[in-house]
């Protein structure tokens, strides 16, 4: 018998980490995307409940009418924002499928949890906001408006629930944070 090395034995470890996969920097990547696109979500439904939702408050309801459909009108011609809206959704998603695969388990929990939190923001948005946007845009000539009944309607619900995406997106933003926080550290 030789007293050559035995089979058993580990072979030594480089002291140089192994660089990150390929399908790492991916996942990172679209994890990234996903925690700024919810974040400028969150960042839109705050600055409504605490600027543009009381000052319009302050003022009379044909100037409330007049600025809502405006906003409205603005935020459904605008391109980019209907974009990151729905694509902050697509990218949670396709960040939870891909640190799920890569064996993240963890991170793609979090970011799984994101991504429900945000579903529901864009169910409340669909079936709650838009509606009342629609409302209020057929509401006919502002100037000729006699009942206001339909704006305190409004200003009730739609602040509501604009309230409610604000606190979903700010926790589907918490979320993507910690994921992004798990994704580093078991990809260094």
């Amino acid at each position: 018998m030789s007293a050559g090395p035995s089979p058993f034995v580990p072979p030594a470890q480089s002291s140089q980490p192994a660089p990150p996969a390929r399908g790492n920097r991916l996942a990172g990547a679209v994890l990234t995307v996903a925690t700024v696109l919810v974040g400028l979500m969150a960042g839109l439904f705050f600055a409504f409940d605490v600027s543009v939702m009381p000052g319009l408050a302050a003022g009379d309801e044909q100037t409330y009418v007049t600025a809502m459909r405006a906003f409205n009108k603005a935020i459904d011609g605008n391109p980019l924002f209907g974009m990151v809206f729905l694509l902050a959704l697509v990218a949670a998603v396709l960040s939870a499928v891909l640190e799920f695969r890569g064996g993240r388990r963890a991170a793609a929990l979090w970011v799984g949890a994101a991504a429900a939190a945000y579903l529901v923001v864009l169910l409340v948005t669909f079936t709650v906001n838009i509606p009342l946007n629609n409302e209020l845009a057929d509401a006919g000539d502002v100037a000729g408006m006699k009942d206001f009944e339909i704006v305190e309607r409004f200003r009730t619900t739609w602040v509501t629930t604009n309230i409610i995406r604000t606190l979903l997106c700010t926790t589907a933003l918490a979320a993507l944070a910690r994921a992004l926080l798990l994704h580093g550290r078991t990809t260094r």
